[in-house]
C-alpha cells in the first residue's frame, strides 16, 4: 500500500527568487522573517533537515538529517496560489493569470450583475479586511455585492452571512467563474462571507474558493486515471475545480487540517493525500502578523512527530510550499519566493538536493513513487533519494 502525503504550508517561502524585483517583491523572506519572533520554533522541522536547504542558513543544520531536502524555484509566471499548486502537480505556466490593478472592466461588472440580479459595490484591489470596514454598511443597506480584487488573479465576493446565505452567496461564485472565461479567466473566485456589525464586521471561515481548471493533466487526474486515490484536505479539490479528485474534506483552519491529514492516515487506500494548510497565508501573511505566522508554524512543528508516530512502513511525506507571503515587508500580498521541500519516510534516504529548476518536480517524483504514468513539466529525483 504506497501512500504520499503532500502538505503544503500554505505561502512558507524560504527566500527571493532571482526575478523577485520584477514581482514587486525584492528581499522578501517569508521563513527568514517569521524565524526572529519568539514565538517561532522549528525543532523537529530542524530535526528533518530545514536549516540544512541552500540559503536556510539561520535556523541550524544538522549533521543527521531525517529527511531529504531541497530548494525549489518557481519557474511559472506568477506568485498566486492557483499557478503555484498547478506546478507542483506538473505543470508550469509560461503565461501569467490575468490581473486588475484598476478593478474589472465594465464588461465583466455588468455580466455579473446581470447573472446575480444585484449591484456592485468596491471593485478595486482591496485588503478583505479594509473592505468590509469600508463597505460593509453600504452592502447591508442596500443588499449590493462587495466586489474586489489584489495583486493575485483573483475576483472576491463579500456578502455578510444575514443578508446573502452562504449558498447564495456560493451560487454567486459560480456565476462569476462562468463569467470569468477567456482573456478574463482569472485563477480563482473567491467567496468571502463576514458577519457582525458595523463596527466589528468579521469574517468568517466560512470561504470557499473556485478555480479555473488547469491547462492540461496535473497529478491529480494521472493518480485517478491510474485507479488510485486522491484525497484532498482544505481548498486542495477547489484549487483544482474539484478534478481529479475522489474523495475531499473541506477544513477552515490549520488545526481541522492536520487533524483530517492524521485521519487520513488510518485510512485505507493507495494513491495521495494532498492537503492545504491555509491558515500561514489567510489569517498571517496577507495580514502581516509576524508573531502570529511564527506561533502557526511552531504549532505545525509540534503537530509533527503525531503524524511520524502513524505512518506506515511505505508512506512518504513531502512537505513543501506554493509562493511566499512575507508577514514584514511593504505588501499584503504574497511574495515571488523559492520554497522548501522535505521528503521523509523509511523509503528515503537523507539527500540534500540542493536547489531545482521547478517546483513540478514533486509532481514528477511523486507519480514514479506510485508508479504512476505522467508526462509533466519536472523531472523526478526519486532515483537519488530511494533507499
Amino acid at each position: 500500500m504506497k501512500r504520499v502525503f503532500l502538505i503544503v504550508l500554505d505561502s512558507c517561502g524560504i527566500g527571493a527568487l532571482p526575478d523577485a524585483a520584477a514581482f514587486g517583491d525584492a528581499g522578501c523572506d517569508t521563513l527568514r522573517r517569521i524565524a526572529a519572533s519568539p514565538s517561532f520554533d522549528a525543532t523537529n522541522m530542524r530535526r528533518l533537515g530545514l536549516g540544512n536547504i541552500d540559503g536556510v542558513d539561520y535556523i541550524g543544520a544538522t549533521d543527521t538529517p531525517s529527511a531529504a531536502v531541497a530548494r525549489l524555484a518557481e519557474r511559472s509566471m506568477g506568485k498566486d496560489t492557483t499557478i503555484g499548486h498547478w506546478e507542483i502537480a506538473g505543470v508550469v505556466s509560461s503565461r501569467a493569470l490575468p490581473t486588475y490593478s484598476e478593478g474589472f472592466p465594465p464588461e465583466v461588472i455588468d455580466a455579473f450583475k446581470a447573472a446575480t440580479g444585484r449591484g456592485v459595490l468596491c471593485n478595486k484591489p482591496y485588503s478583505g479586511t479594509e473592505v468590509i470596514k469600508n463597505y460593509g454598511q453600504q452592502h447591508f443597506d442596500s443588499g449590493d455585492l462587495i466586489v474586489y480584487t489584489s495583486a493575485d488573479s483573483v475576483f472576491q465576493i463579500a456578502a455578510h452571512e444575514d443578508i446573502v446565505p452562504l449558498e447564495q452567496l456560493y451560487a454567486y461564485c459560480r456565476a462569476a467563474r462562468r463569467v470569468l472565461c477567456g482573456e478574463h479567466a482569472v485563477g480563482r473566485v473567491i467567496a468571502r462571507p463576514f458577519i457582525g456589525e458595523a463596527s466589528n464586521f468579521t469574517r468568517t471561515a466560512n470561504r470557499r474558493d473556485f478555480s479555473v481548471e488547469a491547462p492540461r493533466e496535473t497529478l491529480l487526474d494521472a493518480v485517478k486515471a491510474a485507479g488510485q486515490t486522491v484525497y484532498t484536505v482544505g481548498k486542495i479539490a477547489d484549487i483544482f475545480a474539484g478534478r481529479g479528485v475522489t474523495r475531499s474534506v473541506l477544513t477552515h483552519s490549520n488545526a481541522e487540517g492536520m487533524d483530517a491529514a492524521l485521519a487520513a492516515l488510518n485510512e485505507d487506500f493507495t494513491g495521495l493525500c494532498f492537503v492545504n494548510l491555509v491558515d500561514f497565508d489567510m489569517l498571517y501573511g496577507h495580514r502581516q502578523d509576524v508573531d502570529g505566522y511564527a506561533a502557526a508554524f511552531a504549532s505545525f512543528d509540534r503537530w509533527l512527530p503525531s503524524f511520524f508516530a502513524q505512518m506506515g512502513d511505505e508512506d512518504i511525506l513531502f512537505i513543501t510550499a506554493d509562493h511566499g507571503c512575507d508577514p514584514g515587508d511593504d505588501s499584503t500580498d504574497h511574495s515571488r519566493e523559492y520554497v522548501p521541500l522535505l521528503i521523509y519516510g523509511n523509503g528515503v534516504r537523507t539527500v540534500n538536493l540542493g536547489t531545482r529548476a521547478t517546483f513540478a518536480d514533486i509532481g514528477a517524483t511523486v507519480a514514479e513513487v506510485l508508479q504512476v504514468p505522467f508526462t509533466c513539466d519536472g523531472e523526478s529525483f526519486w532515483q537519488k533519494i530511494a533507499k
